[in-house]
């Protein structure tokens, strides 16, 4: 898809103009650097435009080994240079922000060090890294010169969810008790499902009910219990995964506890992909298959967690939500995002959706296989970062 960015940033230029005699100098530009390869994970879901609509960043270059794929995405997002190699762009730009973009997560490391060892602040494609080992590395690389860094979880960013998060911790459901999420159980159903999608709603339940304290899963093949043999590459390069089925149970303090599921099936994705949170005083639900990057959000209200026609109480919208459109979508979906990393970088704070929020998800997944392939109920954080596929 070609974005002209010259064209989105064509009234913000305007509207500069008009703001030039202000007393108050504006902010210097960021100087962004864009990493991809088509070959190897590509340009993500399409983060090299998610800064196009934006005026106070310059993408001076973009980086890519595939010439072809290279050209086209440089012209799509308007970076000034592009490079084959990332390590020579970051040498040669220095920017003051990276972004890494492709959906493998062979080489995150690699690029985030890299970007870490020239100052760059940056925005990085889930999942984050390939196991917990490498993510400490990166994490402490990036802390160790105070960077920020933010993860591309874009749904706990839309504004609908971040109003369902306030309603839900103001009591509009009552006392959390438990929490349900389900993957798109498509074609990826089980190991694969949970690392891709279900990063997402872990991080979903950590806004609701903080860290987990333990693990308790299952994976099946084949309608049987997984095997180290079942142990397999994902289709795309994300690591190992194990299972076409999953069944995971984490415990969160106060008694909660919050399951996913991901079960091979022949529903051909139902869009049940989402989360179910239930409280003392009614449920609420959130499914992410509904109008692109706009959920579908209801509250059912009343501590039976049922509709009661005698009553007339039912499912109903939450009300008060933001009504949320998107006009150029691939530089929408990201805004709330971007819009939050530059505020961090000039306030010195940490991102909403840090990469330490990543690390966190991934932590929830890696405890998942290594429950499954130890046989028991492991405890977070786990003391074994190593990839529990492959340890």
């Amino acid at each position: 898809m070609s974005i002209s960015r010259r064209g989105f940033l064509g009234a913000a230029a305007l509207a500069a103009c008009g703001t030039a005699r202000a007393k108050t100098p504006p902010e210097k530009k960021l100087r962004i650097c864009i990493i991809g390869d088509t070959k190897q994970g590509g340009f993500g879901h399409d983060l090299h435009l998610a800064w196009a609509l934006r005026d106070d960043v310059e993408i001076v270059g973009l980086s890519d080994p595939d010439e072809a794929g290279r050209a086209k995405r440089a012209a799509e997002c308007g970076a000034l240079r592009g490079y084959a190699d990332y390590r020579d762009m970051l040498e040669k730009e220095r920017p003051d922000l990276v972004t890494v973009c492709p959906r493998a997560t062979v080489y995150h490391k690699d690029y985030v060090l890299a970007a870490a060892a020239v100052g760059a602040h940056g925005f990085i494609e889930k999942p984050l890294t390939m196991d917990l080992a490498e993510a400490d590395a990166m994490a402490a690389a990036v802390e160790a010169k105070r960077l920020k860094w933010a993860v591309a979880f874009n749904w706990h960013m839309v504004p609908e969810v971040r109003h369902a998060l306030e309603q839900v911790r103001g009591g509009l459901i009552g006392q959390v008790m438990e929490m349900r999420a389900r993957g798109k159980e498509d074609h990826r159903s089980g190991g694969e499902d949970m690392v891709v999608l279900g990063a997402h709603l872990f991080d979903l339940m950590r806004r609701f009910a903080g860290d987990p304290h333990w693990c308790q899963a299952t994976a099946l093949s084949n309608g049987r219990i997984a095997m180290r043999e079942d142990i397999r590459e994902a289709t795309e390069p994300l690591g190992p995964i194990i299972g076409d089925s999953i069944q995971a149970a984490f415990g969160f303090d106060n008694g909660v506890t919050g399951n996913f599921a991901s079960l091979r099936n022949k529903g051909e994705n139902g869009h049940r992909w989402g989360i179910d949170v239930y409280g003392t005083a009614g449920v609420l639900s959130i499914r992410m298959e509904g109008t692109p990057f706009v959920p579908l959000i209801r509250v059912l209200r009343g501590p039976v967690w049922m509709p009661d026609a005698e009553k007339g109480t039912g499912w109903e919208a939450l009300s008060g939500a933001p009504a949320t459109t998107y006009t150029h979508p691939s530089a929408d979906r990201y805004a709330p995002i971007t819009s939050d990393l530059v505020a961090a970088i000039r306030e010195d704070r940490a991102p909403a959706a840090s990469l330490q929020d990543g690390r966190a998800s991934l932590e929830m997944v890696s405890a998942v296989f290594a429950s499954h392939i130890s046989g028991r109920r492991v405890t977070l954080p786990l003391e074994e970062r190593r990839h529990p596929l492959r340890a």
